[in-house]
């Protein structure tokens, strides 16, 4: 492993390198990854550099690579955004940037390591995320992680030549310690 943060069964979550950016950046590129991210147009390589390095100097976002314990390979990204330090809430956002990587648990398991930091770690007490409709994988994953649905934002985004609602979802800090009796 690779200067691991945190550590999973199967996954470890590690700071962002400049050195990922060709692999995080492919990703990003993948039709098939895209259609679920916020992302809608092809990003070069400096644009994910200049991304990772403005990630590293951010007061209000926390990102880590995911990657395999097995091979000790990258696999997706995933972390706390637009953290509001005086309301303790951040947004949360995952990519597993390797299709041949989905439906083995690695999501649920990297979604459960960035929130327990955000909840023992960043001291936050609630942290939220956007999900569309089209993505009922996601909506699975959020909710084994402790998520709940709140709300939804009708049409709230443009995909693929139509309008999907976007489900808020959202854990507290309460609700994830009754969870995590053991942390």
């Amino acid at each position: 492993m690779q200067s691991p943060y945190l550590v999973g069964t199967h996954v470890y979550l590690r700071a962002l390198n400049l050195d990922d950016a060709p692999v995080v950046q492919r990703h990003i590129n993948n039709p098939e990854v895209v259609q679920n991210l916020m992302a809608w147009r092809p990003l070069s390589l400096e644009h994910e550099a200049a991304w990772i390095e403005r990630t590293a100097e951010s007061e209000t976002d926390v990102v880590f690579d995911i990657a395999r314990r097995e091979e000790d390979r990258l696999i997706g990204t995933a972390g706390l955004h637009q953290i509001d330090w005086r309301s303790r809430t951040a947004g949360f956002g995952i990519q597993i940037g390797d299709p041949a990587e989905w439906g083995k648990g690695f999501g649920t398991e990297a979604t459960r390591l960035v929130t327990a930091y955000g909840f023992t770690r960043a001291n936050l007490n609630r942290i939220w995320l956007h999900v569309y409709d089209t993505n009922p994988a996601g909506v699975r994953v959020y909710e084994k992680a402790g998520y709940r649905r709140e709300g939804v934002l009708r049409q709230g985004v443009f995909r693929e030549g139509a309008y999907h609602d976007v489900y808020v979802m959202a854990i507290l800090a309460n609700e994830w310690r009754a969870a995590n009796p053991a942390r």
